[in-house]
C-alpha cells in the first residue's frame, strides 16, 4: 500500500492510524461535535477503538473504497480532525464526503479547505464523476462549507438522520467532475 496524503496549504490529510485513538476520541466526545451526528458519544476509548479500528484496516487495503483522513495543521501537526470519502459502486464513479472538526477550529476556514483538497482528489486521482454530501438541516456551519467548495443542494430527504434531538431532515448535495470547481 502507498502512502496516501493531501496537502494544501494550511493542512495534510493523512489516513488515519490507532496512534490518533486519543485524538479521535476527543474528538468524538465533544457534545458540539456530536449535535448534529448519528455515531453518538462513545462511552469509553475502547468504544472509540472499536469504531476506528475497521477504519484503519480498509485504509490498509490494496483498493481502498472508505478512505478516513486525519486532518492535522502543517506547522504544528496539531489533529484538526477527521475526513472521509466513501467510494461507491465503481460502475457508477460516485463517492460521499463527510467531515468531523473539534470545535475549537470551527469557523477558520479548515473544513472548507479540506473539502476542496478532498474533492480535487476525488476527481483527479480516483476518477470519479460525482461526490456527494449531506448534512442536517439545522446544521448552518456544514451546509455553508459545502456551498464554499462549489456544492450544489439538491434536495432535501425527510427525517433519515437519527439524532439525539429526534429525527432530522438532511440537505443533499454533490459536486461533478464537469463542475467549476473553487480554489
Amino acid at each position: 500500500m502507498t502512502e496516501i496524503e493531501i496537502l494544501t496549504e494550511r493542512l495534510k490529510l493523512r489516513l488515519i492510524e490507532l496512534s490518533d485513538l486519543n485524538s479521535i476520541h476527543k474528538l468524538h466526545s465533544l457534545p458540539e461535535t456530536d449535535e448534529f451526528n448519528a455515531l453518538g458519544i462513545p462511552k469509553n476509548i475502547e468504544d472509540t477503538k472499536t469504531i476506528i479500528q475497521p477504519w484503519i484496516a480498509e485504509n490498509k487495503l490494496d483498493k481502498i473504497k472508505n478512505y478516513t483522513f486525519a486532518i492535522e495543521n502543517r506547522l504544528d501537526r496539531e489533529f484538526i480532525g477527521l475526513f472521509g470519502l466513501k467510494l461507491g459502486n465503481e460502475k457508477y464513479k460516485r463517492g460521499e464526503v463527510w467531515y468531523k472538526i473539534h470545535s475549537e477550529y470551527w469557523k477558520k476556514g479548515y473544513a472548507t479547505e479540506s473539502l476542496k483538497a478532498v474533492i480535487n482528489f476525488g476527481f483527479e486521482n480516483l476518477k470519479l464523476h460525482r461526490i456527494e454530501a449531506g448534512c442536517a438541516v439545522g446544521n448552518i456551519g456544514s451546509f455553508n462549507v459545502l456551498e464554499k467548495a462549489g456544492m450544489v443542494r439538491e434536495g432535501r430527504l425527510r427525517q433519515v438522520l437519527p439524532l439525539k434531538s429526534g429525527w432530522s431532515d438532511n440537505f443533499e448535495y454533490s459536486i461533478l467532475e464537469t463542475d467549476e470547481r473553487k480554489k
